[in-house]
């Protein structure tokens, strides 16, 4: 799946396209906000590639690009946990990971891409287009849950 991104009047919208359970899902909107969907029967043997590639034609042709790995930060949810953690926080990491890939990935932000425990911390990464609308996003979607005790969320190497 690519994940196109065009910049209009200072804001960042994005367009993608992808293929699961024999449905084809096309997916577009303002980055940070779920936007807009529809989804197709697939039919027999479909070629993911090709059916992604006609569907975003248009948004290549309207100036859309994706935006290369190297470009995206890397946002860090931190958690206090004991020495390396225990097998319920390795779980709730999971959990977490999960969340935040379905999450981040329906606005357009980013992905989460897996997580790592150790000195007293635990922490779950994502790579995101834009920090600052994936962090405020984060904090929205944990307010109230099992994972409203983070830390911290920052940017890697800052």
């Amino acid at each position: 799946m690519d994940k196109l991104y065009r910049m209009i009047d200072g804001v960042l919208f994005y367009q993608e396209a992808w293929l699961e359970d024999g449905l084809f899902y096309h997916h577009w909107g303002r980055v940070g906000e779920v936007g807009e969907h529809n989804s197709t029967p697939a039919g027999k043997r479909p070629s993911e590639k090709r059916l992604a590639e006609k569907a975003l034609a248009p948004a290549l042709a309207d100036g859309y690009a994706a935006i290369d790995m190297e470009d995206h930060a890397i946002l860090l949810i931190e958690f206090a946990v004991d020495g390396f953690g225990t097998p319920e926080d390795l779980s709730k990491r999971r959990a977490l990971q999960r969340r935040m890939n379905e999450t981040l990935g329906w606005v357009g932000v980013g992905h989460c891409d897996g997580g790592s425990c150790g000195a007293n911390t635990m922490e779950v990464c994502c790579f995101v287009v834009d920090f600052a609308i994936a962090k405020h996003v984060i904090e929205r979607d944990l307010l109230d849950t099992e994972f409203a005790n983070y830390t911290r969320i920052y940017l890697e190497n800052a």
